[in-house]
């Protein structure tokens, strides 16, 4: 590997000048500065890129860490992520938690290990406070991408998701349906109390009651939802409707009621937040609470780079992104009794 030492030696220059030359520092001529970028491209020279990190303090290098990039609205996050860094001058390093702690804590400690710039991040639940502490302690900036976590207060892109909620039992409701179920994350997530909230919230706006029966706690993934229609469907009165946390839950749900028999939505309308794209390919189409993925990575980026380079005002940054109601085919009015 060629290094800065050869370059000096045939430029015939100190190890010093050639290293100005590459970080563009101190005062060199233009007459020396151009030989040594000569002989930089002679000797195909590819510079270190560590070490010009630590003598510039700064990377130019930013992390994303999420929780499940298989689910389509992450996947448009990170493009949006993506695409802001790389205008600002940065590169996006990619990580996916699996929403797991300690998956969670040793990307955290390999960003902290590498120094790079900051991170966006989807903290796994709340229990990620003592991740977000070390990159506290460690002065690495960071912004938390729809979720937030209680004790934490720090730059944050988020989205209205008892907004959200409340538009998606109003559908429903309007539609004629009374005896509604909400099948939604652990209640350690914030978008998962959030959803909660605005689904009781919705109810009671309706006059509907409340049965505990009717909501089923789970993770933000593709699983266990066997599990989650056999106890809806032993509830008495058996719900004709379901919010579905996310788009994937909703896919599972669909897939289990299928596997019953139970048409969508026939005999069981399904509505949830965020699509799961190819719009072309999915039928039924998700009457879904529409979030911007694309914006919320581009938005979390543009805060994060200006917090790294002190252009961001003091106080910790909120923004709270709205949702779109967008009918699809998975609702419909309840068949009668």
């Amino acid at each position: 590997m060629v290094t800065i030492y050869d370059i000096a030696k045939q430029a015939n220059v100190s190890a010093m000048t050639v290293s100005r030359v590459i970080n563009n520092t101190g005062r060199i001529s233009d007459k020396t500065r151009a030989k040594v970028r000569h002989v930089m491209e002679e000797l195909n020279y590819v510079p270190n890129a560590m070490a010009r990190s630590l003598v510039l303090q700064k990377t130019n290098i930013v992390s994303l860490l999420v929780t499940d990039i298989t689910n389509p609205f992450y996947t448009t996050l990170a493009r949006g992520a993506e695409d802001a860094a790389r205008a600002h001058g940065y590169k996006l390093l990619l990580g996916n938690s699996d929403e797991d702690l300690i998956k969670e804590k040793e990307y955290i400690e390999t960003i902290l290990s590498t120094r790079v710039d900051g991170v966006l991040l989807t903290p796994a639940s709340d229990n990620s406070k003592e991740q977000l502490e070390a990159l506290m302690r460690h002065g690495t900036p960071f912004v938390a991408i729809d979720r937030d976590v209680p004790g934490i207060v720090c730059d944050a892109v988020v989205g209205d998701s008892v907004g959200g909620a409340r538009k998606l039992i109003d559908h429903l409701v309007g539609l004629g349906h009374r005896v509604i179920a909400l099948v939604g994350g652990t209640f350690d997530v914030s978008t998962a109390r959030e959803r909660h909230e605005g689904y009781r919230e919705a109810l009671a706006a309706n006059g509907l009651s409340y049965n505990e029966q009717l909501v089923f706690e789970t993770g933000y993934r593709l699983h266990d939802m066997e599990h989650a229609v056999e106890q809806l469907l032993a509830v008495n009165p058996a719900p004709t409707a379901i919010l579905a946390g996310n788009n994937l839950l909703a896919l599972g749900l669909l897939q289990a009621f299928r596997r019953r028999g139970i048409e969508t939505p026939g005999q069981m309308s399904i509505v949830t937040f965020d699509s799961l794209g190819y719009r072309d390919l999915i039928d039924p189409l998700f009457t879904t609470a529409e979030q911007p993925a694309y914006q919320f990575g581009e938005l979390g980026i543009t805060m994060l780079i200006e917090r790294i380079e002190g252009r961001a005002e003091i106080q910790p940054r909120r923004k709270v992104l709205s949702n779109e109601l967008i009918i699809g085919s998975s609702t419909g009015a309840p068949q009668p009794e």
